[in-house]
């Protein structure tokens, strides 16, 4: 793999609820936007070094968007325990309230959230690491 940086896009309906989520419930910065671009709003938001980023964009005629399944899930894994119960904080206090995982694996080490699109966000207590077989 040569790339350098990635970007994950998804289009929505509700572009303004959508950077409110992002930006005050989790934290993330807003590295770029656009408007009126052959029909489309756009914004992308950046985690602290910008090279993993979200883009979302808003078409001017709204289409019809499918509904994520519970399994469609942006994980943020959390190094620091204060930093992980900030951001659970954050999302609570803007009335976002956990819900339950479709998976178990998620249950007992994350809190699992919905966003404005009811797209799933796991908030996880911890690092990734690779299960060894």
């Amino acid at each position: 793999m040569e790339a350098v940086q990635f970007r994950i896009a998804r289009p929505t309906n509700r572009l303004s609820e959508i950077v409110e989520f992002y930006t005050k419930g989790l934290g993330m910065e807003i590295i770029g936007s656009f408007s009126g671009h052959a029909g489309y709003d756009g914004v992308m938001l950046g985690m602290p070094d910008s090279k993993y980023h979200l883009e979302f964009t808003c078409h001017i005629d709204q289409p019809l968007l499918n509904e994520p399944s519970k399994e469609n899930l942006l994980v943020f894994y959390y190094d620091d325990p204060d930093k992980y119960f900030a951001a659970n904080n954050r999302l609570q206090a803007m009335n976002c309230l956990p819900v339950k995982p479709e998976n178990p694996y998620w249950e007992d080490k994350s809190k699992t959230y919905e966003d404005p699109d009811k797209w799933r966000i796991v908030l996880f207590n911890g690092l990734f690491t690779a299960e060894k077989k």
